[in-house]
């Protein structure tokens, strides 16, 4: 008999650090700044800037180093300055309304420039050198994510505070549309008394062309009398549809006044509840128009390879230089994008296909002959695709990144494939977060 193996005991927690005064060094890829202990150990300090000299009280562990609390500096940055924001300091949403524009804008292009660099990409691309990320305005998100969370008889809308689970209740948002904060409120008070909200959930609005189009997600069950209390909230917030999901279940749609519409490069699409749109218009029309500029040579007959292709928001703009075969693993996604295409009669020129590019990649045999490929994957990047990508080595590769860490990890197997980098554009959707998309033209050598 084997004997039994012993646990190993556990790891005791590491003791919390005195409180030390530290000057921040620069401001890291999570928007805090980074400063260090005496002995080199590195602290985290949300809503400080690059020298200002603070005192440093560490309260949580992350990493080798801490997350710190900073008392306020003793001789303030003069980049710093007043936020706009009632919540500026505690919601998560905005990390850095304390920093001026052009500083606050170079660190934004500088985490695309440090990625590439990372990935072993040493020139930075021209296009780059000294240009500001496109920004998306004041009011310009279009697209909203909220958390829910029951407070008594009460719920608290809004987002998770900085580095936390807790929810701010939004009483004020100046990257929102108007039209979507306007809908705050209510939502609270159609919530407060209704069971299906037990303890949490979530609002994931997109404001469409014809309308608000509101998926709410919740824990618990949907009662008779919650089905009409939701129909009569959507009804007089004027919402073009309203659906509802337990958790992580099916949405069923509760009502639809109106199909929520999109137009992608002049086509309309009618997107399914939930989905995944650029979270700005400003943003969208920089992401289209970077992407194309990136285009090689096409013929009638070239092919483009689009992967993780949603609703269609490239697909349009690029099949007006090419065919497009698009590859989707969301099926509403894709069955939007595949009915659009009918629609207009391009499905000669666009074929939409289902596909969980995570769980069964294209395989270079597929990528073969494609003029260029384009891709947007999610957060996490696409590690599952890129090994056969970087071995289909295609002429031209078009990524488009919501996250620079993926980003020079993805980047790094391009470059040991012969890539280089042909230009890169920062785009900032995501104003004043430590969020940053990017479109990167990878040309093979």
């Amino acid at each position: 008999m084997r004997p039994f193996a012993r646990r190993p005991a556990p790891r005791a927690a590491r003791p919390l650090p005195a409180a030390a005064e530290v000057c921040i060094d620069r401001i890291g890829a999570e928007g805090d700044g980074v400063a260090a202990l005496p002995d080199g150990t590195p602290l985290y300090l949300p809503f400080t800037l690059p020298g200002e000299t603070v005192l440093a009280r560490p309260i949580a562990p992350l990493g080798r180093g801490w997350v710190a609390h900073a008392e306020s500096p003793r001789a303030p940055s003069p980049e710093r300055i007043a936020p706009v924001c009632p919540h500026a300091g505690t919601c998560g949403g905005c990390r850095l309304q304390h920093w001026a524009a052009p500083g606050y804008r170079a660190w934004k292009s500088g985490l695309l420039a440090a990625a590439l660099e990372r990935a072993g990409f040493t020139m930075t691309p021209a296009p780059l050198v000294g240009t500001p990320p496109s920004t998306t305005p004041l009011g310009g998100r279009r697209r909203m994510d909220l958390a829910l969370r029951r407070a008594g008889a009460s719920v608290r809308v809004g987002l998770h505070a900085t580095r936390s689970q807790e929810v701010v209740d939004l009483a004020a948002c100046r990257v929102l549309a108007p039209d979507l904060f306007a809908l705050l409120a209510p939502l609270r008070e159609a919530l407060a008394g209704r069971a299906l909200l037990r303890r949490q959930g979530s609002a994931v609005a997109n404001l469409t062309a014809n309308g608000i189009d509101l998926l709410l997600s919740t824990d618990g069950p949907l009662s008779q009398d919650d089905r009409a209390a939701l129909v009569s909230f959507a009804g007089a917030q004027h919402l073009a549809r309203l659906s509802w999901a337990r958790n992580s279940d099916s949405p069923e749609t509760l009502c639809a006044f109106r199909p929520p519409q999109m137009d992608f490069s002049g086509i309309t699409v009618r997107p399914p509840a939930g989905a995944f749109l650029q979270a700005s218009a400003a943003g969208e029309a920089a992401i289209v128009a970077a992407v194309c500029a990136g285009l090689p040579k096409l013929t009638a007959k070239s092919r483009i390879v689009e992967l993780f292709a949603g609703c269609g928001t490239l697909t349009f703009a690029l099949a007006r230089h090419a065919r497009v075969a698009a590859y989707e693993g969301d099926a509403a996604a894709c069955a939007a994008l595949h009915a659009a295409a009918c629609a207009a009669s391009l499905d000669g020129r666009i074929r939409a296909e289902q596909r969980d590019l995570a769980r069964r990649p294209l395989v270079p045999a597929e990528l073969a002959g494609a003029a260029a490929v384009v891709l947007d994957p999610p957060h996490a990047g696409a590690p599952a695709q890129m090994p056969a990508l970087a071995a289909a080595r295609p002429a031209r590769i078009i990524y488009v990144s919501c996250n620079p860490a993926t980003l020079a990890r993805d980047a790094a197997l391009l470059r040991a494939a012969g890539y280089t980098a042909a230009a890169a554009t920062p785009i900032d959707q995501f104003l004043w977060s430590a969020r940053l998309e990017s479109v990167t033209i990878f040309a093979r050598v």
